[in-house]
């Protein structure tokens, strides 16, 4: 029960962009139009499970051990970077479609706070590795669920006849506000 919680909460009562507000830039840059959203959102999961197995075993086999918990955050930044670049240079190699379909997703990621947020928070709850793969992969089709429906807002905003001064930026940030009022609906539901 407690993994089916950790979904349901990572995705829709906690989801990370619209709930806790890691992953903003993206959120708002990319989700013009639905395929991109799901282009982004697809190397969103799969970057932030594989970061998440990684810190989480960087930070539970070497700096937790050895009393250097401290270190958390910029080896945490430094495993995302890096193994970001590492993803990018086997794909390019290994599956040239794939990487031209993710290509341009894979460098806005490395800056993408929700990837950190998640490394971070599956340390500060104490999940194990088994909660720490679901609560990552949970968090990334959150973080796609958002950033799609929110693109299927915009597309439909531009079919709209509305006032200059709303068209744009305005109407996009009162759409993603009620769009977060409706996701904390969620909360209370289910709590960990």
């Amino acid at each position: 029960m407690n993994l089916l919680a950790i979904i349901f909460v990572a995705i829709l009562a906690n989801n990370i962009v619209l709930s806790q507000f890691l992953g903003i830039c993206p959120y708002l840059g990319v989700s013009k139009r639905i395929e991109t959203s799901i282009g982004m959102g697809m190397a969103v999961i799969f970057v932030m499970t594989l970061s998440a197995i990684v810190t989480w075993l960087i930070y539970n086999i070497l700096l937790a051990p050895f009393g250097l918990a401290y270190l958390r955050t910029i080896a945490f930044i430094l495993v995302i970077a890096g193994l970001v670049q590492l993803v990018e240079m086997i794909l390019k190699k290994t599956n040239p479609t794939l990487f031209q379909a993710l290509g341009i997703y894979l460098p806005l990621i490395t800056t993408n706070c929700a990837i950190l947020g998640v490394a971070v928070l599956n340390i500060d709850a104490g999940y194990n590795i088994i909660e720490t793969i679901i609560y990552a992969i949970s968090t990334g089709i959150g973080f796609t669920l958002a950033m799609v429906i929110m693109a299927g807002i915009r597309e439909r905003l531009e079919l709209v006849n509305m006032s200059g001064f709303v068209r744009g930026a305005a109407v996009t940030l009162v759409s993603a506000g009620i769009l977060s009022l409706a996701f904390m609906g969620f909360k209370g539901i289910v709590t960990l």
